[in-house]
């Protein structure tokens, strides 16, 4: 389908472009960055891990729900189409976490890929950043923790094994879909489910603790979705599972809208009073990997759905998804001459 150039209002731009007669088609256009710090600290309690790296900002994986997408606007660009196909490429990505690691101050917290936009998007393919930042962990055994939708984490299978051998490696694989063509509705470009189960399943095999996140569950759309997705998951390999509900922040909910609108427009009446019934004033909360409470009768049903599928499959029996991971082990060391002596 062909999209065209749409973008919400930008609050924080002074002016505002307005298109005489269609709008152009939606082109990709490729900027790289230097970029002067790689490393992003949290701080907020709602979100579960503290530091994580970012090679990109934009996603084209299009995603309507994305809550990432505002955050373009602090480039200057639109939290809608500019948001998938105005991609940020830093290029000098591996450069700064190198540096980042030979900081005194580094003590090898757990490193999260991504905290805002997917690692493994089409971009990845050619510019490799994500894959050179891996081998920098490597080198460094620093442990990682990665979610993505891309089966493109697949080319870096040997490259996670050996890290996951000298350090830690955590995949997290997002699927909230089981039906694949609603999925490419509202994902458009993202991998198709049976694709990412795929990756799921070949990254446990090879002894990399895995995870399913359901993310973000969308009442009235794919709630019902849950079982199959946690069976499917279950059956690849994964240990443990989290959902995390819509939340519609800022110009996201107007990108949502208006192309879930386009998408099911039968069922978009439901979808909306869905959402209005389990309080959408307090969809816009980040929440990750936490189970909320006083949604709503419909959420304790998403809930009880959700935590019986995983008890009947054995999920999340153990320990919680490591995404959430950041302390330090004891595998982190800084290469010297000495070292590097004794390990060739």
């Amino acid at each position: 389908m062909l999209r065209r150039v749409s973008n919400p209002p930008n609050p924080y731009s002074l002016s505002t472009v307005e298109y005489l007669g269609e709008q152009p088609p939606v082109k990709l256009t490729v900027f790289e960055e230097a970029a002067a710090s790689i490393i992003s600290r949290n701080k907020s309690p709602d979100i579960g891990f503290e530091y994580s790296i970012n090679p990109y900002r934009g996603c084209f994986h299009a995603c309507s729900y994305c809550y990432a997408r505002p955050t373009h606007q602090y480039i200057d660009f639109g939290a809608g189409t500019d948001f998938e196909r105005k991609i940020v490429i830093k290029v000098n990505a591996a450069e700064r976490l190198r540096e980042a690691f030979m900081k005194r101050s580094w003590k090898g917290d757990t490193l999260v890929f991504s905290g805002v936009t997917d690692c493994y998007q089409p971009l990845e393919a050619s510019y490799e950043l994500t894959r050179k930042c891996l081998e920098v962990c490597l080198e460094f055994r620093n442990p990682v923790s990665i979610i993505t939708k891309g089966a493109l984490i697949l080319r870096d299978l040997e490259l996670l094994r050996e890290l996951n051998q000298a350090a830690r490696a955590h995949v997290t694989i997002s699927l909230a879909f089981s039906d694949g063509e609603m999925a490419r509705a509202v994902e458009p470009h993202a991998p198709h489910p049976s694709a990412r189960l795929r990756a799921l399943r070949e990254l446990s095999s090879a002894g990399i603790k895995t995870a399913v996140a359901l993310s973000p569950i969308i009442p009235g759309l794919n709630d019902t979705q849950i079982p199959e997705v946690l069976q499917r998951a279950s059956d690849a390999g994964a240990q443990t599972a989290f959902m995390t509900l819509l939340r519609l922040p800022a110009e996201v909910k107007d990108v949502f809208l208006e192309r879930t609108k386009e998408a099911f427009p039968q069922r978009f009446g439901k979808i909306v009073s869905s959402i209005t019934a389990m309080k959408a004033g307090q969809l816009n909360r980040s929440q990750f990997g936490k189970r909320m409470q006083g949604e709503g009768q419909r959420w304790d049903a998403i809930s009880w759905l959700f935590d019986s599928s995983c008890e009947r499959l054995g999920l999340n029996s153990g320990e919680i998804h490591e995404v959430a991971n950041s302390e330090q082990v004891a595998t982190f060391r800084r290469p010297t001459p000495q070292l590097d002596m004794f390990d060739s």
